[in-house]
């Protein structure tokens, strides 16, 4: 099977590259702006007419686009995440290869969500923000493509590779600088948030099962299981050994603080301070993962704690 796999170096790509090269079925092409790519192109501002005689050369059954951005203001987002897949899925209408589309999507398209719930597929799409309204509107170019195509609506990736502005990376590096500076107060904001999270070598496995699959549509990708960032934290500091305080910002006047280990006497002297990353979706999301069990056949198998054992290592090592 030859896959066209378009984002090869991004943070969700480079998994889903190395678990296809391990399919010795897979023959492989990378397609993207850097100069790693086997092919480069710029979806943004390639025309379809380019990328359709590619295609056609080429002649891929499947096409895997991870390409995107998570930051930037809404110009930046609507060309990397809606643009760009208007230029693949008109490639593809005009393309005579045939291929199937297998398209990454967000949770951040579902918007915030009744704390409690689980966010299946046919749930209104309400994002609070211009990168989950970027995301969606590729989504519905996708679903009305009339191509063959499943959009994978991945929730909150983590493990190694995580970037540093997201939630998880943010608190790793807090913690690392906390622990080089050896301050034993670490000073947090929005740990009352609650985030599906899901490791991304699980997601890769995902993309794969969904690139041999029939399914179309949209599916979820997520662990099925909402997690505090606060419970996270102290997952983290076990994981890393940090025995510090930890200080929650935005806790209302007169809450008890969370403390990891046992906190330091001198309360007065500041710590580094974490504010994770807003991305319109508010206090809780989960996902309800029972389609992607049903069609693709799929379960998360790499638990929290190891994903966040791969982050720590990864933020441990920087200088």
């Amino acid at each position: 099977m030859r896959v066209l796999l378009i984002g090869a170096n991004g943070y969700l790509g480079r998994f889903v590259a190395d678990r296809l090269l391990a399919d010795p079925a897979v023959q492989l092409t990378a397609l993207g702006r850097g100069d790693d790519a086997d092919v480069r192109f710029d979806l943004a501002s390639g025309s379809p007419g380019a990328l359709t005689r590619f295609l056609d050369a080429v002649h891929p059954g499947v096409v895997i686009n991870c390409a995107g951005a998570t930051r930037g203001g809404a110009r930046e987002l609507t060309r990397h995440n809606t643009v760009a897949v208007a230029t693949v899925c008109e490639a593809l209408r005009r393309s005579g290869c045939g291929a199937r589309l297998v398209q990454i999507g967000c949770a951040a398209e579902y918007g915030p969500s009744q704390p409690g719930s689980s966010t299946a597929e046919d749930a209104v799409p309400r994002p609070g923000g211009p990168y989950g309204v970027s995301k969606l509107a590729a989504t519905e170019l996708v679903l009305g493509s009339g191509l063959d195509a499943v959009v994978l609506r991945v929730f909150s990736p983590a493990g190694p590779g995580t970037p540093a502005g997201s939630p998880l990376g943010r608190l790793a590096e807090a913690m690392r600088r906390a622990m080089q500076s050896g301050d034993g107060e670490l000073k947090l904001g929005g740990l009352g948030v609650q985030r599906d999270f899901v490791d991304v070598r699980d997601v890769a496995r995902a993309v794969h099962a969904a690139s041999l699959s029939a399914a179309q549509g949209v599916i979820n990708i997520g662990s099925g299981r909402a997690v505090r960032l606060r419970d996270a934290a102290a997952v983290l500091a076990r994981v890393a050994g940090y025995g510090g305080a930890l200080h929650e910002l935005d806790n209302p006047p007169g809450a008890l603080r969370t403390s990891i280990g046992h906190p330091r006497g001198d309360t007065d002297h500041p710590g580094p301070v974490a504010y994770p990353y807003p991305d319109g979706c508010g206090s809780w999301q989960q996902a309800d993962v029972r389609t992607a069990r049903d069609r693709l056949g799929w379960r998360p198998r790499i638990n929290l704690e190891e994903s966040l054992a791969d982050i720590w290592m990864e933020a441990a090592c920087r200088i």
